[in-house]
């Protein structure tokens, strides 16, 4: 095309115009200045409309403002009803307890719209071997309603059962509601969706790609609740995965869920039904649910996290965690990637004499994960921070203990992604039987790890670590 064409001019102009539009909008809105960096760059150095699509499509949360309006619509229906269940709950807490971990509470208290709450009861779930007989059952058992949030439901032998216990739990008049991601739902050539309402089960994707591309924002929760007064939570899908007894299985994956009885199921129950009004536009129960009783000891607050929310919940939490550790921070996670803030609270853990112990599996489903994690690990074992590997096969726990006392479990891993793109569901937990537990899971998997030394990650071979630090710019996006 001839360059004097005016139409080539008004094109070239107009795209010139977007573009510096573009990175204007990545300067002012981009909280990490690397990420502002990044995307100014590609704005302003690629041809100038590829530049600013690619903005546009991965660049920008474009539901931020959108579930920030229906999530202060839509705390639901009977948050007065919850509110009042949540300050007699508050009341009762001993006093012993809020002493000893009042530092805690006060940056989970103001960064979450949820309290502790006790009159719990957490029990440990080993792999798909003891969590989907305990699920199947409860959802079997279930007489008002069943409320199924996964990121990835695959219609293998374990997804079928568990599309026939729903389907017979809406046979029964029970209401069956499956909220699976848009992204995960296709992990399956035959979506659960699907089939799950051919069952009689009511089935929502979560963003599905039919509704524009969003390779970030996905609902990674992993959320089952019965009758809001049973949860289950942890890193588990929904897939033979996770059956790790099965040794036939390449793929298999060690992992660990939760069951939780008594009244933070109810918050629970406040997750699902927030998201399914996200992706439905359904209105909650006109009724409240009952109030769950008491089932034990635990004290308990379920966290949400997301990027419909102004700060980083979950991250903010993890950092006020391992500032209050006195003694000892474990960390058992299958994707590392720690951002600055997290390594810096870290060092200065392991600089007040607090032993530091991180986790990692050694054989990796996401291998440049892995690689970008070993270009980082160096600046943890310069100050004595103990990492190890777990031998095959691959874990997927996510878990992070301070001093023998507390305990955050959940779907989040401690990564960018988890900690800012994804809607994440974790679990405080305040119980020295749980917690006793979960040490004697981290103890028995140290047992069998390998310690790595600062000596070992420096001797890599050139070119793997020139692939590890390529890997490394990626952070913010793997």
């Amino acid at each position: 095309m001839n360059i004097a064409d005016p139409l080539w001019l008004v094109v070239a102009g107009l795209s010139g115009l977007f573009s510096l539009y573009s990175a204007g909008h990545a300067l002012l809105n981009k909280r990490n200045p690397r990420s502002a960096l990044g995307w100014v760059a590609v704005c302003l150095a690629l041809h100038p409309a590829a530049g600013a699509i690619l903005y546009w499509l991965f660049g920008v949360n474009r539901i931020h403002t959108r579930a920030q309006r229906w999530q202060q619509r839509g705390q639901w229906a009977l948050d007065q009803h919850i509110r009042e269940f949540y300050q007699v709950q508050r009341t009762e807490m001993p006093a012993g307890l809020k002493n000893d971990v009042a530092a805690l509470l006060a940056v989970s208290d103001r960064v979450t719209h949820r309290p502790l709450v006790g009159g719990n009861r957490v029990t440990i779930l080993h792999n798909g071997e003891e969590a989907y007989p305990a699920m199947l059952a409860a959802i079997q058992a279930a007489r008002r309603s069943v409320y199924l949030c996964s990121y990835i439901f695959n219609t293998d032998d374990t997804g079928k059962k568990f599309i026939d216990a729903l389907s017979a739990a809406a046979a029964r008049g029970v209401d069956a509601r499956v909220l699976v991601d848009g992204l995960g739902a296709l992990y399956s050539l035959s979506p659960a969706p699907g089939r799950l309402r051919k069952a009689g089960v009511r089935a929502a994707w979560f963003l599905p790609m039919t509704k524009g591309i969003h390779i970030n924002l996905r609902n990674h929760r992993k959320l089952l609740v019965i009758d809001t007064a049973t949860g289950f939570t942890g890193g588990m899908n929904i897939s033979d995965r996770h059956l790790a007894m099965d040794t036939t299985n390449p793929r298999r994956m060690n992992d660990l869920h939760f069951q939780v009885d008594g009244p933070a199921a109810m918050q629970m129950e406040e997750v699902f039904l927030e998201d399914w009004r996200f992706a439905t536009d359904e209105a909650e129960p006109s009724s409240p649910p009952p109030r769950p009783a008491a089932a034990g000891d635990a004290w308990c607050r379920g966290i949400s996290d997301g990027p419909n929310h102004d700060s980083e919940t979950l991250h903010w939490i993890i950092i006020g965690a391992i500032s209050t550790a006195r003694s000892r921070i474990r960390i058992m996670t299958p994707y590392f990637l720690p951002e600055s803030p997290l390594i810096s609270a870290l060092t200065a853990a392991a600089f007040r004499g607090v032993t530091v112990e991180i986790i990692l599996p050694r054989q990796s489903d996401l291998p440049h994960v892995a690689w970008a994690a070993q270009a980082l690990l160096w600046q943890l074992l310069q100050h004595d921070i103990e990492v190890s590997y777990q031998p095959p096969p691959f874990v997927h726990t996510k878990c992070l203990l301070i001093d023998g006392r507390y305990a955050i479990v959940g779907s989040s891993n401690l990564d960018p992604r988890s900690l800012r793109l994804n809607f994440e569901f974790n679990l405080e937990i305040y119980d020295d039987r749980t917690i006793a537990g979960l040490e004697r899971h981290f103890e028995a998997a140290r047992r069998r790890s390998r310690p790595i030394t600062l000596a070992e990650a420096d001797a890599r071979p050139l070119p793997i670590k020139l692939r590890d630090a390529t890997a490394k710019l990626f952070v913010p996006y793997l």
